[in-house]
């Protein structure tokens, strides 16, 4: 009689899982750009200047503190990059010139720091340029960055580019070549880390002679998606009197943690890969910045408890960190934590509502919510969660659903249209 309790059966079992789990390490191409960071190359053309610096000292927040080249695209090569990854090319009507920008910014309890992002040029169009905020999905590994990695997070910001417009895309606190751990998930420094950026890009663009109009038009995915409407919040409560925003169009953003992405975490509408990737990520990192845990092994089973902090330390790819975690939410938290999750308390409940309520105001300008139907990491209750809570304040906000494709096919989908969408605002004006 088969005794499936026997060690036997355990290690044939454990042995299933750690091929599974190669398996999924092989696939990650697949997987990660799921999670918004599959790393691909772009083809960059030469002659791009050398690193400048900027013409006068820098203070305060958004001090630009340097400006370095990191890549030049004629307009084939832009076309050649997006279609690799089954993008629509019709907006592409210019190459490109890209930068990553030092600057100053604050850390999340105010104290100054630096951070890096991306700015981007079209080549040709008006010398004054409309701006795009766009602001990236989850990374943990550092490189993948938008101004370091030449993957993922520069499809947006070449697509919008080579439309025509300039684009600002921060990497964030602690991602780039920004010191520090990344204060995942937090909307409040990513804002200011993006507001920052915007100033740096205004300072910048105006010493490569592209001087900026100071419109602005926010875009993002994933976890951007939500860094793009609290920023599009900020700015419309007046956070620098030299951008003014005018159009809003977030891809697949979390914008409610509290009832709509974690409840899908643990009902099967979030895959189980990205709901272990995510959830570890999201409690390591908010543990520093709320009670969430006195020790990791208060929320994590053995061996992860010994080896999460470690593994989201912005120094591991994805393709690392995955293989090391467990298939479910069941294997990774212990007993009392995965019921703690589901109904959050204390610090639990005020690390989710200090991310949530980015959607809960007025905003003057356009609004469009993309999101898909299809989506397994960040389901389309996130974003009726949101048109819901713009409606109660009087905003009609269209919810565009892009259908059966997946996380990223989402953006792959979305992003031309936001494209077209914000050429069709701009000739308004």
């Amino acid at each position: 009689m088969d005794n499936d309790t026997s060690p036997t059966n355990r290690r044939t079992r454990q042995g299933r899982r750690r091929v599974a789990r190669r398996v999924t390490a092989a696939a990650a191409a697949m997987i990660l750009a799921a999670l918004g960071t599959a790393p691909a190359l772009a083809q960059q053309s030469s002659g791009a200047p050398g690193p400048t610096r900027p013409h006068a000292a820098a203070h305060g927040r958004g001090a630009l503190l340097g400006v370095t080249p990191v890549a030049a695209l004629d307009r084939a090569a832009v076309a050649g990059f997006l279609a690799s990854a089954g993008m629509d090319t019709g907006t592409v009507r210019h190459g490109l010139r890209a930068y990553r920008l030092t600057y100053r910014t604050v850390t999340p309890q105010g104290a100054p720091t630096t951070a890096t992002g991306l700015l981007v040029l079209p080549e040709g169009g008006p010398r004054r340029l409309d701006l795009v905020s766009d602001t990236h999905g989850t990374m943990a590994h550092r490189d993948y960055a938008p101004s370091v990695g030449e993957g993922f997070g520069r499809f947006a910001p070449y697509l919008h580019a080579s439309a025509g417009r300039a684009v600002a895309a921060p990497d964030y606190l602690g991602l780039g070549k920004g010191p520090g751990r990344h204060p995942y998930m937090d909307t409040k420094s990513a804002v200011t880390a993006s507001v920052d950026m915007l100033r740096a890009s205004r300072t910048a663009a105006r010493q490569l002679h592209r001087p900026l109009t100071g419109d602005v038009y926010a875009s993002g995915f994933s976890q951007g998606g939500q860094v793009a409407m609290a920023l599009g919040r900020a700015l419309d409560e007046g956070a620098d009197r030299h951008f003014r925003l005018r159009a809003l169009a977030p891809v697949s953003g979390p914008y409610d943690i509290e009832h709509a992405e974690t409840p899908a975490l643990f009902d099967g509408r979030v895959n189980d890969i990205s709901a272990v990737f995510y959830m570890t990520y999201y409690l390591t990192s908010q543990s520093r910045l709320h009670p969430l845990y006195k020790d990791t092994s208060e929320a994590f089973r053995k061996p992860y408890a010994d080896i999460v902090d470690r593994l989201f330390d912005t120094n591991h790819t994805e393709e690392e960190i995955i293989p090391a975690l467990p298939a479910t939410l069941k294997e990774l938290l212990t007993d009392d934590y995965y019921r703690q999750v589901q109904h959050p308390t204390g610090g639990l409940l005020a690390a989710a509502r200090a991310q949530d309520g980015n959607c809960d105001w007025k905003p003057d300008v356009p609004v469009r919510l993309h999101t898909s139907s299809g989506d397994t990491d960040v389901p389309i209750a996130n974003a009726r969660n949101c048109a819901a809570d713009l409606a109660s304040h009087g905003v009609r906000a269209r919810v565009v659903d892009q259908g059966g494709v997946d996380h990223n096919g989402t953006y792959m989908k979305a992003g031309p249209q936001i494209v077209r969408w914000f050429d069709q605002l701009a000739g308004r004006r």
